[in-house]
């Protein structure tokens, strides 16, 4: 997928921990798990090579966005519901670190939605079409009738994230029975869904997954490693589809840097869909509001 130029990504790093001060102005750095950060007795060795630099400057940005994740976040997921979507092939390791930062902000995680291979697979269209076509039908206008198969998908996968009563255990039952999308068990509604992505899909299957899921109204993430977000990868390729752009995008969650930043898009689409932060990001570093 390629990697970002190393003085850029070390450029990134600088300015988003820059960023994460401002933001955590309250953060006292003179004591306890801050207090070590960045420190070296012996100078800078004439040895030490960009590549080194480059990594020390991207360990503090980790540590940092660490310690002051709590500060920055501010509880302001609190009371507020997400549901998490793994794409096939997502980091179980990164899953479990952005789902703990989402208790850090306050958050719940009602459920997880596992998308499995079939769904992403463009050999199995014709299954998901007619799945979506029948589920349509059976729902009357929970879901968009004139919207193609993978917006249509979406807007079913939102149903099931977020909707209530028998239409939402309809979506799932059926999701399930086709083996598109596996649910936990005792899952709840959601208001906010945070899409973690893992192999590489398709990208139109996966910007009309991501449009169908922002179309229903829920504030959407979609979030990804930091290949991801560079030429060639995922994120990339649904930054540059106008028809997702209601979508939050964030790379870099293979970091504690990306997964605080995943956390503060999530807690910003409460308000303000949309969005593209990360190293990769145009909409800047993170978000600031």
């Amino acid at each position: 997928m390629g990697t970002l130029p190393l003085i850029s990504y070390r450029h990134h790093i600088v300015s988003l921990v820059a960023v994460f001060l401002a933001l955590a102005a309250g953060v006292a750095l003179g004591g306890g798990p801050l207090s070590d950060l960045g420190r070296d007795d012996r100078a800078a060795s004439a040895t030490t090579t960009p590549k080194r630099e480059a990594q020390r400057t991207a360990d503090f940005g980790d540590q940092f966005a660490s310690a002051a994740a709590t500060t920055l976040y501010g509880g302001r997921l609190a009371e507020h519901r997400v549901a998490v979507v793994t794409m096939p092939g997502a980091d179980a390791d990164a899953t479990t670190a952005l789902t703990e930062q989402i208790g850090a902000a306050g958050g719940e995680v009602t459920g997880t939605y596992v998308v499995r291979p079939a769904l992403t697979d463009p050999a199995q269209k014709s299954l998901v079409d007619t799945l979506g076509s029948q589920l349509m039908t059976q729902l009357g206008d929970a879901v968009d009738s004139t919207a193609s198969t993978y917006p249509r998908l979406g807007g079913l996968l939102a149903v099931a994230a977020t909707g209530t009563g028998a239409d939402a255990d309809a979506v799932r039952q059926s999701l399930a029975g086709a083996e598109l999308v596996d649910t936990a068990k005792g899952a709840t509604p959601a208001e906010i869904v945070l899409v973690v992505l893992g192999d590489h899909t398709d990208p139109a299957i996966l910007a009309g997954l991501a449009t169908g899921l922002a179309a229903k109204g829920t504030g959407v993430v979609v979030a990804g490693d930091t290949a991801a977000g560079a030429a060639g990868g995922d994120l990339a390729a649904l930054r540059a589809d106008p028809a997702a752009d209601a979508a939050a995008t964030v790379d870099g969650t293979d970091t504690a840097l990306g997964q605080v930043t995943a956390t503060l898009a999530l807690i910003r689409a409460l308000t303000n869909p949309g969005g593209s932060f990360g190293a990769s990001g145009s909409s800047g570093a993170v978000p600031l509001t």
